[in-house]
């Protein structure tokens, strides 16, 4: 199961070569994008028991940090790289939106297989979510409302229907029934992953048309360029921030996963929906890169 979802970026890659050669196959699943979001965070909320809600106050200056790491060092960077690589409105909106999402399901598996503090980094992906429903959207209008119109309140009332509700239904559906669902529990990351896979060809097929015609080169190296820049320095300040300010390097590598891998599924969905096909490339891209990285930073720590 660990090795499958570790391949997560492999069948990404394949999927979307897929779409891009037979975007018809792809584009009649486009209204599919948000219900498969919240099949994502209600696998999420079935890791989840309502205990975990509780043990997220178990560690107040720690879990504030890892917050202030998430959301003080991703929408700026994001800002700042689309901003510096002179990307048009609607790339720069993507971009913002990836960095101003909560932490990323897939954290929690890459931490487990870093040796990091899974704990402390389910919690921190649970608390980041609870607080996307404001900071998400407070960060987007305030970092790209120059650039592109950002709807702040239909956009809080849509991560509080795609993102807090799963979760939390999750959440309750596995501490009442927990134990009766055991054997089916380890499947549901399984589904996220495969969700996650089905969304990224969906906004391949989407922009193939687009991108074919302006050029992919053109268009492509330099969004790639400015998804793995970004993710680079959430993961790197992500770690040398908590050594620095004293922490111990298991803590330091779970809070740079965190900072580092975001649910760039909300933000394609969110994108999708506000600023079009072209805003929801970033988040896209995003998905696979943050996933590599996210495996190979594993593969290195856990080796060290």
């Amino acid at each position: 199961m660990q090795r499958t979802l570790l391949l997560f970026p492999l069948w990404a890659l394949l999927l979307s070569a897929v779409a891009w050669f037979l975007p018809q196959w792809f584009t009649p699943w486009r209204g599919a994008i948000v219900p498969l979001l919240m099949v994502i965070m209600f696998g999420m909320g079935m890791t989840l028991t309502l205990r975990d809600f509780v043990r997220v106050w178990r560690r107040p200056g720690v879990l504030a940090f890892g917050v202030a790491l998430q959301y003080g060092i991703m929408p700026v960077a994001a800002w700042g790289v689309a901003t510096w690589l002179g990307l048009p409105p609607a790339l720069l909106a993507g971009m913002v939106l990836v960095g101003s999402s909560p932490g990323g399901t897939a954290s929690n598996v890459v931490c487990f297989l870093a040796q990091g503090n899974v704990a402390l980094s389910v919690s921190l992906t649970l608390l980041s979510t609870l607080l996307a429903f404001l900071l998400t959207p407070a960060f987007t209008w305030l970092l790209a409302g120059k650039a592109v119109p950002v709807p702040f309140e239909a956009m809080l009332l849509d991560i509080l229907r795609i993102v807090l509700a799963p979760v939390l239904l999750g959440a309750a559906i596995n501490s009442l029934f927990g134990r009766r669902l055991r054997r089916l529990l380890p499947f549901f990351p399984l589904l996220s992953v495969l969700a996650i896979v089905v969304i990224i060809a969906i906004i391949v097929a989407l922009n193939q048309a687009r991108l074919a015609q302006v050029g992919l080169a053109q268009v492509g190296l330099v969004l790639v360029g400015a998804v793995l820049l970004h993710n680079a320095i959430g993961l790197l300040l992500g770690y040398l921030l908590p050594r620095l300010a004293g922490h111990d390097p298991v803590t330091a590598r779970t809070l740079a996963i965190e900072t580092g891998m975001q649910n760039s599924g909300l933000a394609v969905a969110l994108a999708l929906k506000y600023f079009g096909p072209l805003a929801a490339l970033p988040g896209a891209l995003f998905s696979i890169g943050h996933n590599l990285s996210g495996a190979l930073l594993a593969s290195f720590w856990r080796r060290g």
